[in-house]
């Protein structure tokens, strides 16, 4: 769920603003699952630039605080979310850990990178969600380590029902600064797609998977 609707607004217009997210419904981009897509997310982008950096920064890390108070721990989810959960511990004044998506296979084999004790308290961060597959995968391996999850904050989530499922399974709750249905009223709104595009965007997000653009 959104935080609010200020927050899910504002942060849709500074996505779209350094095109972090990238709608294009006429031409779909394919993901790494296969999936056709009329939109693509890479919220990486945000780190080269300050000033919505530091709006993600402390609007994340005021968030967290008011939601879950302030944990033990950031925990970022690799790769996308090393950067941004670097920057909300930095606001919070928090240690910072990553977690990989499988052990090293070599050195000191670890999942988990930094320094963390057993029962400690942390709040995770990721950069996006879809399915929650790969974010839900770190909150395992930190519960493997005696670790307790607070819960997840994404900067943005598609929305997806799968995902809602994945998360209500795990009992991991999830806020996120943004999500799908706010991005297509701001992308509206400011006419950066027209109501053609929305009605093709608005179809995909309700069975991704099976979605032709034709």
């Amino acid at each position: 769920m959104i935080f609010n609707k200020n927050t899910a607004k504002k942060t849709a217009e500074v996505l779209l603003q350094v095109n972090a997210i990238k709608l294009s419904p006429n031409e779909p981009f394919t993901w790494a699952s296969g999936w056709k897509s009329p939109i693509y997310c890479d919220n990486r982008i945000i780190l080269s630039f300050p000033t919505i950096r530091n709006y993600i920064r402390e609007t994340m890390g005021k968030h967290i605080e008011k939601q879950y108070g302030k944990p033990d721990v950031i925990a970022g989810v690799a790769t996308g979310a090393i950067g941004i959960g670097m920057l909300v511990a930095e606001y919070l004044g928090l240690p910072f850990i990553y977690v990989r998506p499988d052990a090293k296979g070599h050195g000191r084999k670890n999942q988990i990178e930094g320094f963390i004790e057993s029962g400690q308290n942390v709040v995770v961060v990721e950069d996006l969600i879809s399915t929650g597959k790969s974010s839900l995968n770190a909150v395992k391996a930190l519960k493997e380590a005696g670790i307790n999850v607070k819960g997840m904050v994404a900067i943005f989530t598609y929305g997806f029902d799968v995902a809602d499922e994945n998360f209500k399974k795990e009992n991991i709750l999830l806020h996120t600064l943004s999500n799908y249905e706010n991005l297509l009223e701001e992308a509206l709104e400011t006419n950066y797609i027209s109501e053609k595009e929305l009605k093709t965007l608005s179809e995909w997000n309700t069975n991704p998977s099976e979605w032709n653009a034709n």
